[in-house]
């Protein structure tokens, strides 16, 4: 079963652990196995390998044995050197407990780090408290919206508005009723004798 799949089932829920370990020439060897009792689904994802401060400049060779293939045949993760590659990026490597790791060349220390991803089995109790959660969240409501307030320059320019539309009304109200004659020879003629009455 691969763990890089997003799609779980509803009864599972997906656990990750920080795991690691240390390699040297005291403990050249780490097996990870999980307690007999866990039921559950497991994998180790690798992430990264890499020499502590204090290995000296020699090759540092990293092995591992998946003890439930078939084979059983160490394959070599890494070859590290401080002076030329002190570190390697393990992204994606996914294995099956229990599986072996073994320092067979230099004299460490080599640093492994990962995660340990579990699927749990969610018991019908967890589904239920999941459900209420979301129907609490469904029944929160928005509070209604206000309309949105006018700010300072729309006021202003309705009122500039309803200001020139008076003064147009006022200007119309005063204006004189019978048309001034047109411009011309006796324009002024007219404008006298219109003053005149």
């Amino acid at each position: 079963m691969s763990f890089s799949d997003s799609s779980y089932s509803r009864d599972e829920k997906p656990v990750s652990l920080l795991w690691g370990c240390e390699l040297s020439s005291a403990r050249s060897s780490h097996t990870f196995q999980v307690p007999e009792d866990w039921s559950c689904d497991q994998q180790l994802v690798l992430r990264t390998i890499c020499l502590g401060e204090a290995a000296r400049d020699e090759f540092h060779v990293v092995e591992v044995t998946a003890e439930d293939s078939e084979s059983r045949t160490p394959v070599p993760l890494a070859t590290l050197k401080p002076s030329v590659l002190p570190m390697a990026t393990l992204d994606g490597m996914e294995l099956s407990p229990p599986a072996t790791f073994r320092l067979r060349a230099g004299s460490g220390p080599v640093y492994i780090s990962g995660q340990l991803v579990i699927l749990l089995q969610s018991s019908d109790e967890d589904d239920e408290e999941d459900d209420e959660e979301d129907d609490e969240e469904e029944a929160v409501e928005e509070p209604p919206k206000k309309p949105p307030k006018r700010s300072g320059a729309q006021k202003g320019s309705s009122a500039k508005k309803r200001k020139l539309e008076k003064e147009d009304e006022l200007r119309n109200s005063l204006a004189p009723k019978a048309p001034l004659p047109s411009k011309g020879r006796g324009a002024a003629r007219g404008r006298k004798a219109a003053a005149k009455k």
